[in-house]
């Protein structure tokens, strides 16, 4: 396992499972989309609004990331740089 850590991220997708959640996130920076997995469920992201992630990423059978903590990204404004986002027409 080693550590990972990126800011700028912005939730697509949420997704409910048995054992997890899985949020589908978008680094606006670099455009990579990841699949975060949060074994606690408590994890509760608002779409548009920036967030700093921290976790681990296991690499043993399966790569995933595991979530450890979620902050909200206050160094970037919400939805300023989503792609296809015109903030002077609002989409």
């Amino acid at each position: 396992m080693f550590n990972f850590s990126a800011n700028h991220l912005f939730l697509l997708q949420p997704t409910e499972h048995r054992t997890c959640a899985v949020l589908l996130v978008l680094d606006s920076d670099t455009q990579r989309v990841y699949w975060l997995h949060d074994f606690t469920k408590a994890v509760r992201m608002q779409p548009g609004q920036p967030y700093y992630i921290s976790g681990k990423v296991n690499s043993a059978d399966r790569l995933y990331l595991a979530v450890e903590s979620i902050k909200a990204d206050t160094k970037h404004s919400p939805r300023s740089t989503l792609p296809g986002r015109n903030q002077s027409t609002g989409g």
